[in-house]
């Protein structure tokens, strides 16, 4: 049965003049299909502190054209509010490789022409780090990326940046929200014809410059550029997989641009696919997009296998363990290694600023953390999300406190240096190509270094669990787990007792308030609850610290069968 909520939107749907004759037929061809139907309108699809990201189709709970003009009409007031440059405000406006991404890039382009605001688009896919560059590049306003990152292929995406080249902080996306709320008609979204908009100069189209500006200032972050070409790359092999997304051109471009040149790609993931055939999840954290990867990592001898999201602001690494075998580094491992690399040979070098910073979030290991600290940078936390690690660097570049020199989240993302706003894929894959190549040249693989770093600096290890809810009943279950663990708090865990619980809906360390549960125990250990704020799931973290791998094993073992057993009821 349909609920009055649900009933009224789809009415307001099929009656409202603006709505083509397509979307039309495609809602009426649900009739009877109330839990469908349910779905599709018992709200409005939610716009979070990342923008828009749902199952494309028609209504109101859907990504499409209708919703992404609605959440565009809305950003526009916000853009035009905060401009008091001279001329025109701008937005840059990037897409992936997603169905209908071009279409959506093109709809957001023609709806803030209408109100006024150049819009600045990429003649075709490219990733979302390169979008955050050219926000700052190019001195915009704002920026849209029309993204579902890693992603089923049903899904797609829409998130919006501000003239730092940031995703908006909660004090703007609830600005933004209001202003989207106040669009009560579809009819009030403005819109100009793609001809009309050209002739006014109010879409311009992005392409080579731009394209040259950003492979060139991410190359110019490498730290050994000069010997790559001359030593390190003679007889270093690398795989590269861009799962069917944008990845492809930047990171090859990057890569033979700071010398590499024994790079093959996978030719079955190398084209642009928004059905991503060949895999389950185009996920480079997960083990099994790196099946034809590793296929032809062992034709080719390679050294190191690397892979990146369909948006490219993920990238995902694979070396081989002392038996051979493929090991898949984990974000966290990935993000110690690339910290202990950068601050080790900036240090060496008598380059390392007195005031470094590095910044992670509360959701990632301590081990980069300990390391950063070796080495004399100082830490910073952040919630999860790297708009806040970007607003972190906007406070160290306005005030002159710190130093900016790598950011990390577990989920996979990185960014070193200045010039972007967000993780970077591209950076990553340069970065730690360039460091297996490094070690390489002293007898040692990734695989080497990150056990080395355990004996040094101690055992961590950590583990991730989610589960997906979909629908309007999953929200309920959600929150309703979020609740039982906020108002029924255990004294101790696997044995272990519960030292402290954060509490981040109540505001912590002067972040933001967020519905996130940190429980950290009298061991040191810790877990954390966590809604994901872009998919129907809820995330739980795990972090250990052991006297040794097999210890470390044993204790997060321990520790997520008792914890997911009560989150799984």
């Amino acid at each position: 049965m349909l609920s009055e909520t649900a009933e009224r939107a789809l009415a307001q749907w099929l009656g409202d003049p603006s709505i083509d004759d397509e979307t039309k037929r495609e809602l009426e061809q649900l009739s009877g299909d109330s839990k469908e139907i349910e779905d599709r309108f018992y709200r409005e699809l939610e716009f979070g502190t990342g923008g828009l990201r749902g199952v494309i189709g028609a209504g109101s709970n859907r990504i499409n054209r209708y919703t992404v003009g609605k959440a565009t009409q809305g950003f526009a007031r916000y853009i035009k509010e905060g401009h008091s440059g001279e001329g025109r405000p701008s937005v840059v406006i990037a897409h992936d490789s997603r169905h209908f991404s071009p279409e959506f890039a093109l709809e957001a382009a023609l709806v803030l022409a209408a109100n006024g605001i150049v819009a600045k688009l990429f003649t075709a896919l490219r990733p979302t780090p390169q979008l955050s560059f050219s926000v700052r590049h190019l001195q915009a306003t704002g920026g849209i990326v029309i993204t579902a990152s890693h992603n089923p292929p049903e899904y797609n995406g829409y998130k919006v940046y501000n003239a730092s080249g940031g995703q908006l902080v909660p004090d703007e996306a609830e600005r933004v929200i209001q202003y989207i709320q106040d669009v009560t008609s579809l009819t009030e979204v403005k819109k100009l014809t793609q001809a009309e908009a050209e002739a006014e100069g109010l879409l311009v189209w992005l392409g080579d410059a731009e394209d040259e500006a950003f492979i060139e200032t991410v190359a110019s972050e490498s730290i050994n550029r000069d010997r790559i070409a001359a030593e390190y790359s003679k007889d270093f092999n690398i795989v590269f997989t861009p799962l069917h997304g944008t990845g492809n051109f930047p990171v090859t471009k990057v890569l033979e641009r700071i010398g590499f040149n024994h790079l093959h790609i996978v030719p079955e993931q190398a084209e642009p696919d928004a059905n991503f055939s060949t895999v389950k999840s185009p996920n480079p954290e997960e083990r099994e997009a790196f099946t034809l990867a590793m296929k032809l990592g062992e034709e080719v001898n390679a050294d190191i296998l690397i892979g990146t999201d369909p948006d490219a602001d993920r990238m995902g690494a694979v070396v081989k363990d002392k038996e051979g075998k493929y090991f898949v580094l984990s974000g966290n491992q990935s993000g110690a290694i690339m910290t202990h690399y950068l601050l080790g040979q900036l240090k060496e070098r008598g380059q390392l600023p007195s005031n470094s910073a590095v910044v992670k979030t509360i959701v990632t290991s301590e081990m980069g953390a300990v390391i950063a600290k070796h080495y004399g940078a100082e830490v910073f936390n952040t919630l999860t999300g790297f708009k806040y690690i970007g607003e972190k660097m906007d406070a160290f570049e306005s005030t002159g406190s710190h130093t900016y020199l790598f950011g990390y989240e577990e989920s996979y993302g990185y960014l070193a240096g200045n010039y972007a706003r967000d993780k970077d894929a591209v950076l990553a894959a340069m970065l730690i190509c360039e460091a297996a190549a490094y070690y390489k040249s002293l007898g040692k693989t990734l695989y080497d270094v990150l056990q080395e770093l355990y004996e040094q600096f101690g055992y961590f290890l950590e583990n991730l669990q989610s589960r997906t809810l979909k629908g309007k009943d999953g929200v309920a279950q959600i929150q309703a787990i979020m609740t039982d663990w906020r108002t029924s708090v255990p004294q101790e865990i696997a044995g272990i007792k519960i030292q402290e619980v954060l509490d981040y809906s109540t505001g912590i360390d002067d972040l933001p308030k967020e519905n996130v549960l940190k429980f950290i125990l009298e061991d040191g250990s810790w877990f954390c609850l966590r809604p994901s704020g872009t998919e129907p799931k809820i995330k739980v973290y795990f972090a250990v610290q052991g006297k040794d791998n097999e210890d470390a094993h044993a204790r997060i073992q321990r520790l997520v069968d008792v914890v997911m057993a009560r989150v799984d009821g």
